[in-house]
């Protein structure tokens, strides 16, 4: 990408109503765009972002065999009266309208019930089992709080797969084994090794569930952790969860954290009150096993800029950033070579923010660093006479300065 061709600029200043950290530097760098307070919309830069993390989420997904599908955002109220989650006495986030005829209809804040009503279609047999599907949707939840940022929002992206078994063992089997997709998942994301499967209400979902909880300032969760144990405990079901994992309180450390995934057991109870039954083997009917799981992508995306960035701006890590690379240019006689470099960078596969804008270095280098790229390369006519490159890694800001054939082999 040139950056001349973009149609974002960086700001001096975030909005003024914008009171996060990660809106705020998203909005700055050119990333988000702010529609409304938890309404925002997603710019090339952002997309890419986004995208990446989809990438990873999705291979993970299709690695434990799941089928990638898209269900609507328009909801019919049926499917979810049979449930009780029409109620907003029982769900209060629901976004609802009524086509012109007057039918009530729902804006997706889940899809289980819309997942379990087109199953209807496709399941009898035993043989018709597992199901496993997951999509990329756009959800909308009426929040009463929406100041976090891209953290909380009122339309957020997500990742929702749901499974469906013959037994609770084979549930069981795929849910332990989506734990373990999940961990890969925060791994790749960079976020590993601040994160935690963690015992928590379940909500309007089911009585209890997982969540993946990364520690994080800007949270709004509180966790009690034992590192050592790999143990974490949403506050609101300590007392209940210590007694049932064997631990004292006095062994936990207090910490904030951000929600970032959960997954629910649903057992029988959603699909019988459904009445989304198999025939078995031997001819009887029987219950569908009901597993759900969720990762927040944009919220992701939210929490990992709270995480890595500093004063200067945003630190994506490599796997997620929407570049590796972003080179600036300083000078007339370089423009040449550092042109030739993008060519041959962006020919290897390694994406590239070419900074080609007729602006002074100096904002160059604070554009640079706040959107975070992990590598920024100076091309100048001051070093062409050594036939050197600057590298900067965005973590560390330390120089060294390369040949052209070092510089690739240290991009790889």
């Amino acid at each position: 990408m040139r950056l001349s061709q973009n149609f974002t600029h960086t700001l001096r200043e975030a909005p003024a109503d914008e009171v996060s950290r990660n809106a705020q530097l998203l909005i700055r760098a050119g990333f988000v765009y702010k529609v409304m307070a938890g309404v925002y919309a997603y710019t090339p830069l952002g997309l890419r972002v986004v995208e990446n993390l989809k990438q990873i989420v999705r291979e993970e997904m299709n690695a434990i065999g799941g089928q990638e599908l898209i269900m609507t955002n328009l909801q019919a109220k049926e499917p979810w009266e049979e449930t009780t989650r029409w109620s907003d006495e029982v769900v209060d986030i629901w976004f609802k309208t009524k086509l012109q005829d007057g039918t009530d209809l729902g804006l997706a804040w889940s899809h289980e019930e819309a997942i379990l009503a087109m199953m209807r279609q496709y399941v009898q047999s035993y043989k018709d089992l597992p199901i496993k599907v997951y999509q990329f949707q756009t959800k909308l939840r009426n929040e009463l709080r929406a100041k976090a940022g891209i953290m909380r929002g009122r339309e957020f992206l997500m990742k929702d797969m749901y499974s469906l078994h013959s037994s609770a063992e084979d549930l069981d089997a795929f849910y332990n084994q989506s734990i373990e997709a999940y961990k890969r998942c925060y791994e790749r994301f960079g976020i590993g090794d601040e994160t935690f499967v963690t015992f928590a209400s379940g909500g309007a979902f089911t009585k209890f569930s997982h969540e993946f909880q990364t520690i994080c300032d800007a949270g709004e969760d509180i966790l009690y952790v034992h590192r050592g144990k790999n143990i974490a405990v949403n506050e609101e079901v300590l007392d209940e969860a210590v007694k049932e994992l064997g631990i004292s309180k006095d062994e936990l450390e207090k910490v904030k954290s951000a929600e970032v995934g959960n997954i629910f057991n649903f057992g029988t109870e959603k699909c019988d009150q459904m009445n989304l039954r198999f025939t078995d083997k031997d001819g009887t009917e029987k219950s569908i096993y009901l597993g759900s799981y969720g990762i927040g992508i944009t919220r992701v995306m939210g929490v990992i800029v709270e995480k890595f960035a500093d004063d200067k701006g945003i630190v994506w890590p490599e796997h997620i950033a929407p570049a590796k690379v972003y080179m600036v240019q300083i000078g007339q006689e370089s423009k040449a070579v550092a042109d030739a470099l993008y060519d041959e960078l962006m020919g290897k596969g390694i994406e590239v923010i070419y900074d080609d804008r007729d602006e002074r270095p100096g904002a160059k280098f604070a554009d640079s660093e706040l959107m975070g790229i992990p590598y920024r390369i100076t091309v100048s006519d001051r070093l062409l006479g050594d036939e050197k490159f600057e590298l900067t890694p965005r973590s560390t800001g330390l120089a060294e300065l390369l040949t052209r054939e070092e510089l690739l082999a240290k991009l790889g």
